[in-house]
């Protein structure tokens, strides 16, 4: 079955099939009619020629820094609704955290056949800004914002501002586990809210009391034995993920500790270990795979636009603080 017998059995020209193949105007009838030879043929338009036709590939990378976390997982789930309604196939690269892998597939994706990339970012360099620049595809960054790109991004800073308000109201003395202030929206942006709130109820964060994890629950659970080996009067952890906050709850409990009642903890993040924990986690809700579904949508629109100049979508996702059973209530 080709392209003429499809024209031939709806009775309309070569023309028109392949103004219906390829989005072009077509009558109501006449399409209608296509519609029903393409179904009860089961015909298939072949992607090669369609690619020659269009000069589109109908595929997306999205570049991801680990495909285990249940954020990202969140993020690629609203991608792929999104694209897969629009026709696209996804191409999933999994860097683990990897700088150099993150460049590498940059770079793969800059030189070869892709219509657009998604980048979920974490640390932004020189090398990276440097690499996007040559891009002849459209890039969308999500999860950090950058001057000049189109992004989605989360208000880690409002999200650490309003958890860090719920923990003040019962704590007197705050620990804090944070990820690398490379990291501008989990590392600095968390924080600096939790700094600022700190801050202005007259209660400091001494330094010793601020461990650096990586995101993990082994992490956590290490700088939360850190922060009580050197601290045990902290009365209230905060952590920059839930990840992170129930590595250290179950340190915390290994050791003794009653949580909330010695020591309040919490996250951010909202993820599926701090609902099934105990006590659950008290922690902030990120909308990820909305974030995720309004990076595609960004994404198709500069795929599909015939406009050669545009402007730069920078959106900025909501956020709510969750209140578990981790926190001490008044």
């Amino acid at each position: 079955m080709n392209i003429n017998e499809i024209a031939k059995l709806a009775g309309v020209s070569r023309a028109t099939v392949s103004r219906y193949l390829n989005n072009g105007y077509v009558s109501e009838e006449k399409k209608k009619n296509i519609s029903r030879v393409i179904e009860e043929t089961g015909y298939q338009p072949s992607s090669q020629a369609q690619r020659l036709r269009t000069k589109k590939t109908k595929l997306v990378g999205v570049i991801l820094p680990k495909i285990d976390s249940n954020t990202i997982s969140r993020e690629v789930a609203g991608i792929s609704d999104i694209l897969t309604k629009k026709g696209y196939q996804l191409i999933l690269a999994n860097t683990n955290n990897s700088v150099e892998e993150e460049l590498k597939y940059l770079s793969l994706f800059r030189d070869n056949q892709v219509d657009g990339v998604i980048f979920i970012a974490t640390i932004l360099t020189k090398q990276h800004r440097e690499m996007m620049k040559g891009f002849k595809v459209p890039i969308v960054l999500l999860g950090q914002q950058l001057d000049g790109y189109p992004c989605i991004f989360q208000d880690d800073y409002k999200a650490a501002v309003n958890l860090t308000e719920q923990m003040v109201k019962t704590g007197k003395k705050f620990g804090y586990i944070t990820v690398t202030d490379k990291d501008e929206a989990v590392g600095r942006q968390r924080k600096s809210g939790v700094e600022k709130v700190l801050g202005e109820n007259q209660i400091t964060l001494e330094s010793g009391c601020v461990k650096c994890g990586n995101f993990t629950l082994e992490s956590g659970y290490e700088k939360a034995k850190e922060l009580f080996t050197e601290h045990p009067d902290v009365d209230t952890l905060i952590c920059a993920t839930d990840t992170m906050a129930v590595g250290a709850a179950n340190w915390l409990k290994e050791n003794g500790y009653q949580i909330p009642q010695q020591v309040q903890i919490a996250g951010m993040g909202d993820s599926f270990l701090g609902k099934i924990i105990e006590p659950k986690l008290t922690t902030v809700h990120f909308f990820y795979k909305t974030s995720g579904m309004e990076s595609a949508k960004v994404l198709v629109d500069l795929i599909e636009s015939k406009e050669t100049s545009f402007v730069h979508k920078e959106i900025k996702m909501g956020c709510k603080v969750v209140l578990r059973e981790s926190h001490r209530n008044i």
